[in-house]
């Protein structure tokens, strides 16, 4: 199936997904970052990131600490403190067995 789609739409699309998907991870509080990144290779810290890299490819000048607190909600301390867990050694040891050969 074919979608006909101007770049305008698409963009408008993508931003709105990316903006749901922000929203929800701010919601799921009790998803842990090494569980996403166990998971699906991406974290919070992988997504603010790459904001942060689309700042930079636009000339719009944001640092680490701002991209990180547009995706968690809240500065980055501020979530660490609140919701962050230490790793199990499980959810360590899967780390490290899924970074392997990176």
């Amino acid at each position: 199936m074919s979608h006909n789609l101007t770049d305008e739409q698409k963009t408008a699309l993508e931003a709105a997904a990316f903006r749901r998907l922000v929203s929800h991870l701010q919601e799921r509080t009790d998803v842990q970052n090494i569980d996403m990144m166990n998971l699906s290779g991406f974290c919070r810290n992988c997504l603010s990131r790459w904001y942060q890299e689309a700042a930079q490819a636009h000339n719009i000048d944001l640092d680490k600490d701002g991209a990180r607190e547009i995706v968690y909600g809240m500065p980055y301390d501020e979530w660490k403190a609140a919701h962050q867990t230490e790793a199990t050694e499980q959810q360590k040891a899967a780390f490290a067995a899924s970074h392997q050969d990176k």
